[in-house]
């Protein structure tokens, strides 16, 4: 089966190539490190440290394929657990507020809902 073409990083002046995702394994983490630092609500940062690793890999190790691509019949790992209520809108930790879904599918929940982008423009 054919892959996607490699394109460059996003970040400015960085010319690797990166085959998934917008940036290379370097900036990724310079990227993420900004929008928790700069962007993210200082108490969201509390709420998701190592007790919310450790919750996150039990479920997806017991949930390991994205639950909205079984909806849809696609078989598709899951690589993020997301919120279905949000922790803050008062959601909690609990398994019944919690659903593996692959990253395109945890990207566009999450702009739809409006938590991490913005306002949906849908």
């Amino acid at each position: 089966m054919p892959r996607k073409p490699k394109r460059p990083c996003s970040y400015p002046g960085c010319g690797r190539l990166v085959s998934d995702g917008q940036y290379c394994a370097e900036h990724q983490k310079t990227m993420n490190r900004n929008y928790n630092q700069y962007q993210r609500d200082p108490e969201s940062n509390k709420r998701y440290g190592r007790a919310w690793k450790r919750i996150r890999d039990r479920y997806i190790k017991v949930h390991p394929l994205c639950e909205e691509c079984q909806r849809q019949g696609r078989l598709t790992p899951a690589e993020e657990v997301h919120h279905i209520l949000p922790l803050s809108k008062g959601g909690g930790n609990e398994k019944n507020n919690l659903m593996s879904l692959c990253k395109s599918c945890h990207s566009r929940i999450t702009v739809e809902s409006g938590d991490r982008w913005g306002q949906s423009n849908l």
